[in-house]
């Protein structure tokens, strides 16, 4: 990619914030913060937040696994382990991995991807970070009120049925449903920003894989997310005023709420997981030093990803009571997501076939991603098939294909990109060395907390069991000192980024020797992105060989675009 001359608008932009100085330092104080329209800024507040979910949500998943360490009480009884497990749930999934990554890294860097200074709507931004602040106050408040214990599904009747936990539930279910308008107005900006500011000569085959990503997510949120609102709506009006809506007791139907949950929570699935591929996409690229395999194929799956999770959220179901040819019918639809997911792995796994590798940090969270994402992709072939999903439908080979595909997949991902982009979002180069350790240690921890898992599955062991008999206690037993693996390694991570705030070395503008346009700005970037209008003349992807000369620290010497 190429950069013109033609010069844009310099100085300040009327409320005080300088246009050519880094955007950390354009404007001071803190109502430069709450109230700024910088998609940067916003990206950052963003990452501040959810990195503080996926902390909180992490706690409550070490106490779970710390209370199944051994047969019994071990260090709370079954209702706070109900309430434990709920609440590690609905944090990790409302609160982090649906707006980790589009929240966070894609408002920093879709932007500067397209070339342009901001995204199309910088107020609706800010809103959509501000409601996402609400709502996760409301889901506060209903730990206040004693948590709730419903799962992070909220299936009916056990949502309804519990009468001390009803304004817990009520104030979770608002929380919810306000962080659904959040996903949406942000889903809604992206999606106008790609069509509208992309650089001239960026055209639609020349876009970066994560933009096609963050592109196809977008849909999925502006689409699909309605229809959890409308249906926590419908579970709070009947929680407030009795009506027979989803209550068998007054004449509702259970069942329909897990069609309507479903049918926003499948979907949602790729919107946690088609984010980490477009990031996954980028790394691939900038470490193996080769244009992806097969781009146009990569970013026709993430929109075959997008359709394709609107037609399958029955395979949730099969064991609900529908009719034998709607249970064939969803099967049959659930195979076909394998093909587009296929694709992917294929296509990155032919990218690395002689290429120059490098094992940095990121790229190896990319490694552990294919790896990974690989399994939990596998495992759901298992679980939709319907002769082997009736064995094992809600036992702890679920929890695992769901881990190895969220976790495995998503966070790896969100964690790939924190330290891929943390140069150029911070200015700030990190100990690699460290990076790497702690990459290694979540990788192993992961595998033998959820390997483990699906060995208890495949035996009958049902999730979310207080208890259990002694024949699963030692596949427990390792699962929690997996647990306690991660821990650490993401306290590892954690610290060497808090570390290279302080103490790190000055990032140059292109410390991986990148060939994308995010970065041939500085780092960090300036708060219009970039000094010059871009002006893109060959795609996103065209690299030149680096050769282990040319490391220092553990990056790449700074390289031209």
């Amino acid at each position: 990619m190429t950069a013109s001359n033609i010069a844009t608008s310099g100085g300040h932009d009327g409320h005080g914030v300088d246009l050519n100085a880094n955007y950390l330092k354009a404007a001071s104080g803190w109502r430069s913060w709450v109230f700024t329209l910088d998609h940067k800024r916003i990206g950052m507040m963003y990452l501040a937040a959810v990195s503080l979910a996926f902390l909180a949500g992490g706690v409550f998943a070490l106490l779970v696994r710390l209370e199944l360490m051994s047969m019994g009480r071990t260090i709370m009884g079954p209702e706070m382990y109900n309430k434990m497990f709920t609440l590690h749930g609905l944090i990790m999934v409302f609160l982090f991995i649906i707006p980790a990554i589009p929240g966070s890294l894609a408002n920093f860097i879709l932007p500067m991807q397209l070339g342009a200074k901001d995204v199309a709507f910088p107020k609706l931004n800010l809103l959509s970070f501000w409601v996402y602040c609400v709502g996760a106050i409301f889901a506060l408040i209903s730990i206040v009120y004693g948590a709730v214990d419903t799962g992070w599904t909220f299936y009916t009747p056990y949502s309804l049925t519990n009468p001390q936990a009803q304004t817990a539930v009520i104030s979770l279910v608002l929380g919810a449903f306000i962080l659904g308008f959040s996903s949406i107005l942000t889903g809604l900006n992206f999606i106008v920003t790609i069509h509208t500011l992309r650089a001239p000569g960026l055209t639609w085959k020349r876009l970066p894989l994560f933009v096609w990503a963050t592109y196809a997510t977008s849909i999925i949120q502006v689409l699909a997310t309605p229809v959890l609102a409308i249906t926590l709506l419908l579970l709070v009006f009947e929680r407030i005023f009795g009506l027979g809506i989803f209550d068998p007791r007054l004449g509702g139907d259970p069942v329909l709420f897990q069609h309507f949950f479903w049918f926003y929570s499948h979907p949602a699935v790729y919107i946690m997981i088609v984010p980490g591929m477009g990031v996954i996409s980028e790394i691939i690229a900038t470490f193996s030093r080769r244009a992806i395999f097969g781009y146009f194929a990569v970013a026709m799956s993430s929109l075959a990803l997008a359709l394709l999770g609107f037609l399958v959220w029955a395979h949730h179901m099969f064991v609900a009571g529908m009719s034998e040819f709607a249970t064939m019918l969803f099967s049959a639809l659930t195979f076909l997501v394998a093909i587009p997911s296929g694709v992917k792995v294929f296509n990155w796994t032919a990218t690395l076939y002689k290429g120059s590798i490098s094992l940095a940090p990121p790229m190896l969270y990319a490694l552990a991603f294919l790896f990974l994402f690989t399994i939990g992709g596998l495992t759901g072939l298992f679980l939709g098939t319907l002769s082997v999903d009736i064995h094992l439908h809600d036992t702890y080979f679920v929890v695992a294909h769901f881990h190895y595909v969220m976790m495995g997949g998503t966070v790896m991902g969100f964690f790939g990109g924190v330290l891929y982009w943390w140069p150029k979002m911070l200015g700030k180069l990190y100990n690699v060395k460290w990076a790497s350790i702690s990459a290694g240690l979540i990788f192993v921890g992961f595998n033998v907390t959820f390997l483990s898992q699906f060995i208890m599955g495949s035996r009958g062991m049902p999730r979310r069991y207080y208890d259990y008999l002694p024949q699963f206690e030692l596949l427990h037993r390792v699962s929690t000192v997996g647990s306690w693996i991660i821990g650490l390694g993401v306290m590892i991570t954690v610290g060497v980024l808090i570390v290279s705030l302080f103490k790190g070395k000055a990032a140059p503008p292109n410390p991986w020797g990148s060939a994308a346009l995010e970065w041939q700005t500085e780092s960090p970037p300036i708060a219009q992105n970039f000094a010059e209008t871009p002006i893109i003349t060959r795609g996103p992807y065209d690299y030149h060989l680096a050769t282990k000369a040319e490391l220092y620290d553990g990056f790449p010497t700074q390289r031209g675009g």
